[in-house]
């Protein structure tokens, strides 16, 4: 048994407007349309949905989307031209042996851009 795909849904106000930074901000493909909610690919196998929901359930969650590449600094410049917040510019980080910054969407989802130092970071690359 094996899981084949993963998806990280995030939740936000204004679908339209969040389409508008996911698609054409970031230039994550939309692979699927529900209505309420979109789903974007990120890899060929990881995916984000965004979902329309009441602006009242709308707020800070314990998850944090990470997006791992090689071009954080390519990646903090498109988030910016997006219109992405900056919440920390890109910074090498010592503990965790990364290279990363920290930005939130227009509906104040947190997410995370970064490198590893390592590149065979994964244990079955190491």
């Amino acid at each position: 048994m094996t899981v084949d795909d993963q998806i990280t849904f995030i939740y936000v106000a204004d679908l339209a407007r969040s389409a508008a930074f996911y698609g054409s901000g970031l230039g994550f493909t939309l692979v699927l349309d529900q209505g309420g909610c979109l789903i974007y690919e990120v890899t060929p196998t990881s995916y984000l949905g965004v979902c329309d929901v009441r602006p009242e359930k709308v707020g800070v969650s314990g998850a944090l989307v990470t997006f791992v590449t090689d071009d954080v600094d390519g990646w903090h410049d498109r988030a910016v031209e997006a219109g992405a917040t900056i919440v920390q510019a890109p910074r090498h980080n010592e503990r965790y042996e990364i290279y990363n910054f920290f930005a939130e969407d227009p509906d104040g989802n947190q997410f995370e851009v970064q490198r590893f130092d390592n590149p065979a970071w994964k244990v079955a690359d190491a």
